[in-house]
């Protein structure tokens, strides 16, 4: 320590000023770049956890409503068992309303096919007993069977209904088929959710097998060293970070769809979510740095500074990470020139720092596609209006045709709808709403103290509005909007969301361009 006694005060104050700042931008770095990484990762989990939920529950409901159809003709087919031209035309008319099923056949009680639908017409007058056919027979209810091979080589899921007469006597069964390797509405719900970053969803049966992929070799695969499937065949929705069967690490979430007994994962890989942290953190460092070397300039040309001043600038330069360091600096009595300078000099890199921070936790609730907030906000703004019992409304909208629009012009000019959309709905939203963009071409907006005939009168004025605008590129463009409010009997604010979600998916169905709430849908 005989060093000391040989420096000069202006040497200590230099010393010291500079390394307690190299200190504390160091601090502040390593610490913005674990939040922001933990930030990343929990987000993305916790997206591709409710993305596969709610695609869980869309499958579901797809499947629910084709067994209902399914149901349905069966009644029919009781009533006109003996008339084989009103069989036939009950079969051909059910093939041709539902595009989840492939084929369409109708047994008697002896496993004898009495009629099919135009692509498996050669099942006519053949017998049906064996497998899973047999199992269809002796269940006589509304039942789903496990995916197999059937006669024609297909991986199939079988739905069937039991037929009975007037009498309530069991009369045969009607069958409806979709294949797992084939195209059908089901095939092209799942195909839309690959993402350029390597993200992609698969499901798998009880058995653990593989029932789509994005690799379509890979259906019927058998899988059995990834960890997360028992997970999935749990029941409960989740999500983790895993090491898939070939041995890459992903970010898993996952559900389950109880009707078939299957498990739906939508995984990014980790590398990918890394890749943005570190993006972004080398644009931190990078700004961070003329501001750091300013500071060590400034400290070095003021290092003459009289002890008093400089000692409680030094304490404080150890607390920069507090918001309150800056009222204290302020504070300092900084009675001559160079103390002044240094005060300062400090203050400059002390909001810039803050500033940083807040930039950062900015960019994590902001869509930079759009400028609307994306979908981290919606937890948090709906926790608020639940726990103040704040009346709202929920306007679920997507863009008609996005794909379309995707395929005819490019990629960059779905970026381009996108945006111009989010300036809509920014320009058509009071003051008080909350824009979010879900992800993709889907985005929701909450309005506080609305109702359900305020909603409609709304979200009809935004549909109107965007279908006059002219999109840049692409021309006219049109929106389905889903409605709902609450509490309008909704148990948590989540439900009313899912609600105008779900009635988004009845206005697409009924035509799109048009808004749908549980009173009414408009066009």
């Amino acid at each position: 320590m005989q060093w000391l006694k040989k420096t000069d005060l202006k040497q200590l104050i230099l010393i010291l000023a500079s390394l307690s700042m190299l200190v504390t931008v160091f601090n502040m770095f390593y610490a913005s770049a674990v939040v922001h990484r933990k930030s990343l990762m929990d987000g993305t989990l916790q997206h591709n956890a409710g993305y596969a939920d709610k695609l869980a529950q869309t499958i579901e409901v797809l499947l629910a409503q084709a067994q209902q159809e399914l149901i349905f003709t069966a009644i029919m087919l009781g009533n006109r068992w003996q008339e084989q031209a009103s069989v036939d035309e009950l079969v051909d008319k059910l093939y041709a309303q539902n595009s989840l099923f492939n084929s369409i056949y109708v047994s008697d009680a002896g496993g004898n096919v009495s009629a099919a639908s135009i692509n498996a017409r050669d099942l006519v007058g053949s017998q049906l007993v064996e497998g899973e056919y047999g199992l269809a027979l002796q269940q006589q209810r509304a039942w789903v069977s496990a995916p197999f091979i059937c006669r024609m080589g297909n991986l199939v899921t079988m739905l069937t209904a039991p037929v009975f007469d007037t009498e309530g006597s069991y009369l045969g069964y009607v069958s409806a088929s979709f294949y797992l390797q084939h195209n059908n509405v089901l095939q092209r719900l799942i195909g839309q959710h690959y993402q350029q970053d390597g993200s992609y969803i698969y499901i798998i049966d009880n058995k653990k097998r593989l029932l789509y992929h994005l690799d379509s070799n890979r259906i019927g695969e058998q899988v059995e060293t990834n960890p997360i499937l028992d997970l999935v065949l749990s029941g409960n929705p989740g999500s983790g970070q895993v090491i898939n069967s070939k041995g890459v690490s992903m970010l898993a979430g996952y559900a389950h769809i109880p009707l078939v007994d299957w498990g739906l994962v939508a995984q990014s890989p980790t590398e990918a979510v890394l890749q943005k942290h570190y993006s972004v953190m080398r644009k931190v460092m990078l700004q961070s740095l003329p501001i750091s070397i300013t500071l060590l300039l400034a400290i070095w040309l003021f290092s003459g500074l009289i002890a008093r001043p400089l000692r409680l600038l030094a304490v404080n330069a150890m607390r920069l990470t507090q918001r309150t360091s800056i009222g204290d600096v302020k504070e300092i009595p900084a009675w001559f020139h160079e103390a002044e300078q240094l005060r300062k000099a400090m203050l400059f890199g002390l909001e810039r720092m803050h500033d940083k921070v807040d930039q950062l936790q900015h960019d994590v609730d902001i869509d930079p596609l759009t400028g609307l907030n994306n979908r981290r906000v919606l937890a948090p703004q709906l926790a608020i209006w639940q726990r103040n019992k704040t009346a709202f409304c929920a306007l679920m909208l997507d863009i008609d045709h996005f794909k379309k629009i995707n395929d005819e012009f490019g990629h960059g000019a779905g970026d381009s709808v996108l945006q111009e959309l989010g300036h809509l709905l920014l320009q058509s939203s009071r003051g008080n709403d909350v824009s979010i963009r879900m992800g993709g071409e889907e985005f929701l907006i909450l309005m506080d103290s609305c109702n359900m005939e305020v909603g409609e009168r709304v979200a009809e004025r935004l549909r109107c509005r965007v279908m006059e605008h002219e999109f840049k590129d692409v021309g006219q463009v049109t929106i389905s909007i889903g409605v709902a409010t609450w509490p309008d009997g909704y148990a948590t604010p989540e439900d009313c969301v899912r609600r105008a979600d779900e009635m988004l998916y009845r206005a697409k169905d009924s035509g799109r361009n048009r808004v749908c709430s549980h009173r009414q849908c408009i066009s």
